[in-house]
């Protein structure tokens, strides 16, 4: 089939050649077609993105967009490697990073490496943990890899739903999406992962509470500066790069927010809203009784259970929250319930 711009094609696939490792780039240069056409091939009946059949899907097929990156243009770490804290001379004290405690084991991922890889398949001991992070949404998400009893391998499709990243399994190419936590499509649609806490911190922070974290190595056998972010200024900027399904002005689109979600209940917990608490707020949430604990130096909030277990939750920008919860409770620091 001749290329659909006649006059561009050929200069738009030589800056993808040459600006391959640059993420931002290959995003702008798709930004029109991704608005322009849904980029889907139909055979037969069936109607394939990226090469993933997404006939059946659960969510609206036109609102699956390519982000870019073909298949795997996004490397996802299949081995990972890592170091002890103080040979991590590679991260600053500010530099964020996911925190991740389970079996005994205490991980640090950082997202100057997750914003060129998004997907980590690692273990802590015997069990499969994927970790994920969306540098669109804000969204560092870690979940249990083992589905129906067989432990799955994540790779990035290329494909997004409300800006938010689609994984897709490689035994059955099912899509799955990250914030929904469940696969939208393929053989294992409808099944959902289960979401592992972590905690979305910096390495400050991190370090002097597990001084024996291990943390992911830029070593990754992948040619990326890691001390460089293909998305500069993004968190900052009102504008997004996809379409999403809801929008709200309640706040700035790139607000932090912690997201719960408990009994089928959701509610966002607005880090401009946590700043003008103490940092402690005891809440209950759908039935259980819990505590959202901000720490304003470090920018970061968790919520623990009585027993002071550390919950699920999603710390994400504003805009990526509402656009799959719009039913989303929200907190507010003048809530009269707050004491």
């Amino acid at each position: 089939m001749p290329p659909i711009f006649k006059l561009h094609s050929r200069n738009v696939m030589t800056i993808i050649e040459r600006q391959r490792d640059n993420l931002v780039n290959i995003r702008i240069v798709w930004i029109g077609f991704c608005l322009l056409f849904t980029s889907a091939q139909i055979s037969a009946g069936a109607i394939y993105k990226n090469g993933f059949d997404v006939t059946d899907a659960i969510i609206e097929v036109s609102e699956i967009l390519p982000g870019g990156p073909p298949r795997d243009g996004i490397p996802a770490i299949d081995e990972p490697q890592f170091v002890h804290a103080d040979d991590a001379d590679f991260l600053k004290p500010e530099d964020r990073i996911l925190g991740v405690e389970r079996n005994g084991i205490v991980k640090a991922y950082p997202i100057n490496i997750l914003n060129w890889h998004e997907i980590v398949n690692d273990r802590f001991r015997q069990e499969p943990i994927v970790i994920t992070f969306c540098p669109l949404c804000g969204t560092g998400m870690a979940f249990e890899a083992t589905v129906r009893g067989n432990p799955l391998m994540f790779g990035v499709s290329g494909l997004l739903y409300n800006s938010d990243v689609l994984l897709y399994d490689r035994a059955s190419e099912s899509l799955w999406s990250q914030i929904m936590k469940q696969s939208i499509s393929g053989k294992h649609q409808g099944d959902r992962l289960r979401h592992v806490p972590l905690q979305h911190t910096n390495w400050a922070d991190w370090s002097d509470r597990y001084p024996d974290t291990l943390v992911l190595s830029d070593d990754t056998g992948f040619s990326r500066d890691y001390q460089r972010s293909p998305y500069r200024g993004y968190d900052k900027s009102r504008d997004l790069y996809f379409p999403v399904e809801f929008r709200s002005k309640g706040y700035h689109p790139k607000e932090r927010v912690l997201g719960l979600e408990v009994n089928g209940t959701y509610k966002a917990y607005p880090f401009i809203e946590l700043s003008k608490t103490d940092g402690l707020i005891k809440e209950n949430l759908a039935g259980q009784q819990l505590t959202v604990k901000y720490d304003i130096q470090n920018q970061t909030a968790n919520a623990y259970d009585l027993a002071d277990n550390l919950l699920p939750s999603t710390t994400a920008f504003w805009f990526a929250w509402y656009a799959f919860h719009p039913q989303t409770e929200i907190f507010r620091a003048t809530d009269p319930e707050i004491k």
